[in-house]
């Protein structure tokens, strides 16, 4: 029968096979088709013969065709055909679809939705004809009749994939349905809903089926639907993200969430490779995705950004095109980010309002974290990233040595943070992927070398921190030393910082260190007075960290080591007799630089201690070196005065005059090393070697005894050197007497701290300590009084005393806190001198000055912070105790010397430690506290206990009382000064205390007590006091109560600018009186109300962000944004028009106020101005949300209406107010004259506010009339419009001013012009502006 058919379809006619084919029956046809198939013999030319036989254009043969597209379906999904012939038939029926009447279209079509939705498919294979189908349905223009009612092809087409979307889609056919529909043509509406479909499916698969999805998804998004097949792909991997997280468990997650992290991430990295290599191929994909995201940053960018849109973004940097966009995207979300923190932890108001949420600097690490699981297309960007971040947001310029941040502190915080996070960056990924270490180290190294400019601290911070993960992979890195070939060229700082940071390396490499030290070799004999700096700071860092065999252990030395690297010492003989041999070449190198220039020297003294400390057998190689040099300058007979050659110190090149040798500072070093030594060297030798030992001691200590006697004995002129003598710098001799009187001062300073060490309480000892302060003074008076003649103040020596800290902090408690009654007469000697106290106290000072400015003080020990601390801690301990016992008031009733008391002092002293122990030891402010507290008896397990708040709350206690009894006192009494020191030391307290504490509500209210019950005159006391009450209350509520409250103040104080009104004085506040309410508390409060105004435009600028969110989701997932709400919205509206409306009435007090021009009346018009604007943004959003279900705010319109009836009229008459004051000034006097041009731009700047101030209230106003048009309601009817503004030249005024200047005669000819601005405005006066014209 097979045959028959077959010959019979070779015929040229079809009209036998015709006959033949109508007398089967369905079934034999049926079952010789599958049988043909099975065999797979042949089965195309027997399925073209029956379509030859079988013409559409007969019922008969288009039924038959029908029923044979049945079978082969049938038999393609049995899965019996071999893949061949399946594939064949498929081919064959593609072809013949066209053919097929409309109707039996529809069957197949229909029988195929029914086979999906029962889940009949097998394998699916036949889904492959389904798009045909329906391309040749949507060709039949005829109607078809169905059971909704007669379609056309293209209709039903639309309701078949509607049908097909709507039903259940096995989880094994997603791909392939999703797939057929790439060759399908969609309109744009069975586009979303084929996306909407299968992004529905998402959650139903298997983790490893989704990336196969997700690749049809993109090829399926070329005809459209782009941001929304990316809206839902980074929606679906963002949450699943987030979930896990949260680490999430439980009934609540499905089986894809409970699926294990890392294969997560690894279908997450094959799912962004997916999506770059789409966006390759089609840049509008790009360009969606960077839209969505900036969408979506206009809310709230911890929305928008998740791990996976981030690790999407940053892959897409590898494409040009993008890289700068999606770089420009992510630092703008990072900044944003870490200001809308800093704003948040600022503000209680907001706290309230806007829930914590995840930082993307987080996110961003997590990403880095991420990247281990195969995300090689994401590091580079990764490296990029943090690399811009460090180079856009680090330091960027110095001061004395240290970097400094400029701009206000939100951004300086927000700089350091980025800066931070480029670096944290940087680091992790070092630390996760070998590939690119070289990479990182190269860059890193590359900034230090090449930016000698600007600031590196951030880089040598993270070259130390990747040096000490890693030394031994990094010592066969060429970079490193290829690096240390430019130190010649680079400053000091840099070379010390880069040889800190590389320090662990130096311990494990041999040949690192040998590059090095032929580095520094030569640099020891460079031309550059830097390059032999340098070197002399390497061989010193060498010095100290290379271990010699004997020598005592980091645990035997009373001080820590100060550089706080990893310390890999090797206890070999071997290697220790080695690092001898190695450490006494470069000691003997060194040796040559005591013959260079007074800054190499310098170097060397200030290194040898520490040297010394963590290189005990170099003791005596040092003690000889430094012997020696002393020796040079060191006069032997005893009776001899004076006992030191100061002019073999000072160098003369023809009319220069140099210091050669520092002499003060080898003094130090000598006295410094040879204490560590007695203490800890001498007592462990034995032998011949001891005795040596002990007998250089012994020359020094008489070598520092006589300088001692001699220097006691030795009157100004024995130094040639008096009153009458020549300090000026700009002669030579001069320059010399000044050198010399510098140092001998230093010199005095180091004897007395020599002898204070070996005094045991020694009464003739404490006698030569004064003697020599006595020598100190007259030089130090000498300097200071020619300095106060000359016209330039020379530079201060006491910034750089020689005492060391621990010294100082030992003298303070010597002079106040030693009871020891065997102390007490010895200690007299020094007590009964008011001045040598005072001068202790000052140095103490100086001291806490230079940390805070340099981040380390000079002296030994000065780089270690363990070491500085704890001197810090004592040092608190005895001025807190000194100022407590011995008050100001009672110090300075029976004084008569001039400047600031010892107690004032100790206070400064107070402020300043307090201030550098929050800056510099905020992880140790517990520990700083319970050293403060002399008092405690507590347990070592109560002490636990105690809060930091608590600790803090008992300090600040003590100052509040001295604060009290001063406001007390009469006011002839009142020490501003201390009282300004006071409110400085309470403000740096009250930041330790937790807002949400009792203690911080006792604070606050004790501040608000104070403002309301103690009237002072003094504007500085005010405006310190002001300050802290806003600081205080900004962090327990919105201030903008208070601030109403205080414009009333000021308004009953300053009068109403209408003089014949007459105010009733409020007195809210004692605080604010004629005196203090204008310039000082007006401007204050005009700042915070500045403040309050950026906080209700961040809460506008995001909930005008959620509405655009809200906007966008509706458009990309109609059905999900139906189910989202946003709840916080109205909660957010009601508070920012609660703000506004208080805002409102503080500046209706304002406008009223008769302001004293200057500063106050620019402040306030600028302010007006920002509120307007903002008032504007507020108006704007309520549009936005009008066009929403919602509607407008109901408290809108009486918003509205309290700032037509009581702040817009009033600023036009605040402005009449200011031009009036402005054209009532006197005339000119003869200098003012002269001095017109300078006047002139004045007042231009003066007006400028004016005109911005109105175009402020007009757009308000246009905006006002746009939302009652948009919400039906008459928002217009609280306003007062302005209908007309046009402009006249008075000539009258003209002629009279020209007339002026001509008989002036002036050189600079101006005309002043002065212009009306006439309002058409009822019930208020018309407001002027003038313009001025050249």
């Amino acid at each position: 029968m097979d045959l028959k058919i077959l010959s019979l379809a070779t015929d040229k006619t079809t009209d036998k096979l015709q006959e033949f084919l109508q007398t089967l029956k369905t079934d034999d046809l049926t079952d010789l088709l599958q049988s043909q198939a099975v065999k797979g013999r042949a089965v195309g030319a027997f399925l073209r013969a029956i379509f030859k036989g079988s013409p559409c254009s007969e019922e008969d043969g288009a039924l038959r065709r029908s029923q044979v597209y049945s079978c082969c379906i049938q038999l393609i999904e049995s899965g019996e055909l071999q893949q061949e012939v399946a594939s064949a038939i498929i081919g064959l029926l593609m072809l013949e679809v066209h053919h097929l009447p409309g109707p039996w279209l529809v069957e197949l079509a229909s029988e195929f939705v029914s086979a999906i939705r029962e889940d009949r498919l097998v394998n699916g294979k036949s889904l492959e004809l389904l798009p045909v189908i329906l391309t040749a349905l949507a060709t039949k223009k005829e109607v078809l009749t169905c059971g909704k009612g007669d379609l056309n092809g293209e209709e039903y087409k639309r309701q078949l994939i509607d049908s097909l979307c709507s039903v259940r889609w096995a989880q094994r056919y997603v791909i392939q349905l999703t797939s057929m529909f790439k060759d399908v043509h969609l309109t744009t509406e069975e586009m979303d809903l084929v996306v909407a479909k299968v992004l529905a499916m998402f959650p139903k698969l298997n983790l490893q089926e989704i990336p196969p999805l997700v690749y049809q998804l993109l090829v399926l998004s070329s005809k459209g639907s782009r941001r929304r097949v990316l809206h839902g792909i980074i929606a679906f991997f963002s949450e699943l993200d987030k979930q896990h997280s949260e680490e999430q468990s439980g009934d609540e997650l499905s089986e894809l969430v409970a699926a294990p992290a890392d294969e997560l991430y690894h279908v997450e990295g094959t799912i962004i490779l997916h999506i770059v290599f789409a966006i390759k191929l089609d840049c509008e994909l790009g360009r969606e995705l960077l839209k969505h995201v900036k969408a979506g940053q206009q809310g709230d960018s911890s929305k928008s950004l998740y791990p996976f849109s981030i690790a999407l973004l940053l892959s897409l940097t590898r494409m040009q095109r993008f890289e700068e966009q999606v770089f420009d995207l992510l630092k703008t979300s990072v900044v944003k980010s870490f200001k809308d923190l800093q704003l948040l932890q600022g503000s209680r108001f907001l706290q309230t309002l806007v829930p914590q949420r995840t930082c993307v600097s987080s996110m961003i690490l997590e990403v880095v974290k991420n990247s281990v699981h195969s995300w090689d297309h994401v590091t580079q960007g990764l490296i990029e990233l943090g690399f811009i971040l460090m180079d856009s947001y680090g330091p960027k310029k110095t001061l004395d040595g240290k970097a400094v941040e400029t701009g206000s502190s939100l951004s300086k915080m927000t700089n350091q943070h980025a800066c931070k996070l480029g670096a944290n960056i940087l680091l992790e990924t070092f630390k996760i992927h070998e590939m690119i270490r070289q990479e990182i180290l190269e860059q890193v190294l590359n900034r230090v070398v090449t930016r000698t400019s600007s600031p590196i601290n951030h880089f040598l911070d993270l070259l130390s921190d990747i040096v000490t993960y890693a030394p031994l992979i990094l010592q066969s890195c060429s970079k490193v030393t290829e690096t240390f070939d430019c130190l010649s060229f680079l400053p000091l700082q840099t070379v010390q910082g880069l040889l800190k940071a590389v320090q662990p390396l130096l311990k494990v490499s041999m040949s690192v260190r040998d590059s090095l030290i032929l580095v520094l070799r030569k640099a020891m004999f460079a031309s550059q007075l830097e390059a032999r700096k340098s070197a002399v700071a390497g061989f010193l860092l060498l010095l100290k960290n290379f271990k010699v065999l004997g020598s005592l252990s980091s645990s035997q030395c009373s001080q820590s080591i100060g550089v706080t690297q990893v310390q890999v010492d090797v206890h070999s003989r071997y290697n220790a007799v080695a690092n001898e041999t190695f450490c006494l070449e470069i000691i003997d190198s060194l040796r040559r630089c005591l013959g260079q220039q007074a800054d190499v020297r310098l170097l060397l003294y200030e290194g040898f201690y520490d040297v010394l400390r963590r290189n005990s057998q170099l003791a005596s190689s040092i003690m000889q070196t430094l012997f020696s040099q002393l020796k040079l300058f060191y006069e032997p007979e005893p009776d001899l005065l004076p006992p030191l050659k100061l002019g073999a110190c000072v160098l003369t090149q023809g009319s220069q005059i140099f210091l050669q040798e520092p002499l003060d500072h080898l003094l130090s070093c000598v006295h410094h090393c040879l204490a560590w030594y007695k203490n800890r060297v001498i007592p462990l030798q034995q032998g011949d070697e001891g005795e040596e030992e002990e007998g250089l001691c012994r020359e020094l200590d008489d070598m520092l005894e006589s300088i001692t006697v001699r220097m006691i004995k030795s009157e100004l002129e024995d130094f040639e050197l008096d009153k009458s003598a020549d300090f000026s710098q700009s002669t030579s001799v001069g320059i010399k007497n000044h050198i010399c009187a510098c140092l001998i001062m230093g010199v005095c300073e180091v004897l007395i701290e020599y002898n204070f060490s070996i005094s045991n309480f020694s009464k003739s000892k404490f006698e030569e300590i004064l003697s020599l302060f006595m020598c100190y003074k007259k030089f130090s008076d000498i300097l200071n009084e020619k300095a106060g003649k000359g016209k330039t103040k020379m530079t201060s020596r006491t910034n750089d005393s020689l005492l060391s800290m621990k010294f100082v902090s030992d003298l303070l408690t010597a002079l106040f806190r030693d009871s020891i009654q065997s102390h007490e007469e010895s200690l007299s000697v020094l007590r009964s001198s008011n001045e040598f106290m005072h001068y202790a106290v000052n140095v103490a000072l100086q001291k806490v000055q230079q940390l805070i400015r340099r981040g380390h003080v000079s002296g030994p020990d000065g780089q270690n912070p363990d070491r500085i601390f704890q001197n810090l801690c004592d040092i608190t301990r005895v001025l807190l105790w000194r100022y407590t016992s011995i008050p100001t008031s009672v110090e300075e009733s029976g004084r008569k010397e001039k400047g600031k008391s010892i107690s004032l002092l100790c206070l400064e002293g107070l402020q300043k430690t307090f201030s550098a122990v929050q800056q510099f030891y905020q992880p140790r402010i517990q520990q700083f506290l319970r050293a403060l507290d002399v008092t405690s008896t507590e347990e070592e397990g109560e002490e636990a206990g105690v809060t930091v708040t608590q600790r803090a709350t008992f300090q600040i206690r003590q100052f509040q009382r001295s604060l009290l009894n001063l406001l007390s006192s009469e006011e002839e009494d009142f020490n501003s000064k201390e009282a300004l020191l006071l409110i400085a030391i309470l403000s740096t307290l009250s930041r330790l205390l937790e807002p949400s504490s009792a203690q911080f509500m006792q604070m606050l209210s004790w501040t608000s007590k104070i403002c309301k019950e103690y009237s002072l005159e003094d504007a500085s006391f005010c405006k310190s006091l002001m300050s802290l009450f806003f600081s205080l209350h900004v962090l327990h509520k919105s201030p903008v109560t208070l601030l109403r409250d205080l414009s009333q103040d000021i308004h009953g104080q300053l009068g109403d600018i209408d003089q014949d009104i007459e105010i009733e004085k409020t007195n809210h506040f004692a605080v604010v009186n004629l005196r203090t309410a204008a310039p000082t508390v007006c401007l204050l409060v005009l700042s915070q109300a500045e403040k309050v105004l950026e906080e209700v435009d961040w809460l506008i600028a995001k909930i005008k962000g959620s509405v655009n969110q809200e906007t966008l989701s509706a458009e990309v997932t109609p059905e999900a944004a139906s189910s989202q709400a946003v709840p916080s919205s109205p909660l957010m509206e009601k508070a920012i028009i609660m703000q506004l409306g208080t805002l409102v009435t503080f500046f209706h007090e304002l406008v009223q106020t008769a302001l004293p021009s200057g500063s106050c009346v620019d402040t306030l018009l600028k302010d007006l101005s920002k509120i307007y604007s903002t008032l504007t943004a507020f108006v704007k959003y309520c549009l936005q949300v009008c066009q929403s279900s919602r509607g407008i705010p109901n408290t809108v319109e009486k918003l509205v209406k309290l700032s037509g009836s009581h702040l817009t009229p009033l600023c036009y008459s605040f402005i009449s107010y200011v031009q009036n004051k402005r054209n009532n000034n006197p005339k000119r006097t003869e200098k003012e004259k002269a001095a017109a041009g300078t006047i002139m731009a004045k007042v231009l700047r003066e007006t400028k506010p004016i005109p911005n101030l109105v175009f402020a209230i007009e757009q308000y106003e246009k905006f006002l009339i746009h939302l009652s048009k948009k919400s039906k309601v008459n928002l217009m009817q609280h306003m007062k419009l302005s209908t007309s503004r046009d402009f006249k030249i008075k000539g009258n005024i003209l002629d009279m001013v020209l007339r002026e200047d001509e008989e002036d005669e002036s050189e600079e000819g101006s005309v002043l012009g002065l212009f009306e601005a006439r309002s058409n405005i009822s019930s208020l006066n018309p407001f002027k502006l003038q313009v001025y014209v050249k």
